[in-house]
């Protein structure tokens, strides 16, 4: 009798104990989606950075990054001034204030400032920056274009 009243007593509590981590779970969900049915129409939800990595640079007018290419890709924002990036054996393109390009994983490619602008960057990665491949430095000729 002893052993199988503790067994009932121990079953018991680990009940309660996962139906309160669900209800309190199913609490927090709740209230989430209360606060996002004021903010977004349609279903939205966070999702987790870790792992994601920023970067905030300036380049003088002229000034570019060696080839490089990271494992996760890499989201280039030009938050001022005007930029040049160029992705291997792709066409060169220029950057305005508010314009964006995305390297996928691996793709080798550089970035930088145009002749006459300064350009200021926010990049955004997904691992560690150290794993980032650098590779040779980007040419003159390169970097006009030609």
């Amino acid at each position: 009798m002893y052993r199988s009243s503790h067994f009932v007593l121990a079953r018991n509590l680990v009940c309660v104990a996962a139906l309160g981590g669900v209800s309190a779970f199913w609490a927090a969900h709740a209230q989430n989606a209360a606060t996002d049915a004021a903010r977004f129409t349609g279903v939205s939800r966070a999702l987790e950075a870790e792992g994601w990595r920023v970067s905030h640079r300036w380049f003088e007018p002229g000034a570019r990054t060696a080839w490089h290419r990271h494992p996760g890709g890499q989201l280039l924002f030009v938050e001022k001034g005007r930029a040049r990036v160029q992705e291997r054996g792709g066409t060169l393109h220029e950057l305005a204030t508010g314009e964006s390009h995305y390297s996928g994983p691996n793709v080798e490619h550089w970035h930088g400032a145009t002749p006459d602008a300064e350009f200021t960057q926010v990049a955004l990665g997904r691992g560690d920056a150290a794993a980032t491949v650098w590779l040779e430095k980007v040419s003159d000729e390169q970097y006009a274009g030609r």
